[in-house]
């Protein structure tokens, strides 16, 4: 056999190898259709839990409930109350703002300046038995703090169980 016989553009008709593509064996195939499906199904959607966010900045949001009222407490750091909104429609609570960032630094030989811009919206929904008209929001050190107080008549129907060991 000489090193030409090698070479497969000088096989000929009789000496073909048949190739076999990776996207046509059925387990790709299979792969491929799934990928598609659940592209298809999730485009359009914001995958990001409660809404919008700019660029990594999506402020984290606890929530928390007691018999009395719910508090809603949101990490926006760098920020101050005037770039913060608060609102409550159809039973939705929307913390949304804006992020304004700019640091400057200037030294013997450089100068640079990096700016930053963006909003951000978390929306929360709230459950019917909530007073919206006795909302109270307040920022402090980078943290705001929304109290939500139930109804008197959530607030009647709250009983607590005592749990017994045996």
């Amino acid at each position: 056999m000489a090193i030409r016989d090698l070479i497969p553009w000088n096989w000929g008709s009789e000496k073909q190898v048949p190739v076999k593509r990776e996207d046509q064996a059925p387990v790709y195939a299979l792969q491929r259709s799934i990928d598609h499906l659940f592209d298809d199904f999730f485009r359009g959607f914001n995958l990001v839990p409660f809404g919008e966010t700019w660029g990594d900045f999506s402020p984290p949001v606890d929530v928390t409930e007691s018999d009395r009222e719910y508090k809603v407490s949101a990490e926006l750091p760098g920020m101050d109350e005037n770039d913060i909104e608060v609102t409550v429609a159809n039973n939705i609570l929307t913390i949304s703002g804006e992020k304004k960032e700019e640091k400057e630094d200037k030294g013997q030989d450089y100068y640079r300046l990096e700016r930053s811009y963006g909003s951000f919206r978390r929306s929360i929904p709230l459950p019917p038995d909530t007073d919206s008209n006795k909302i109270d929001a307040n920022f402090k050190k980078g943290v705001l703090s929304i109290t939500l107080p139930k109804t008197a008549e959530a607030q009647a129907h709250y009983k607590r169980i005592s749990v017994k060991s045996k």
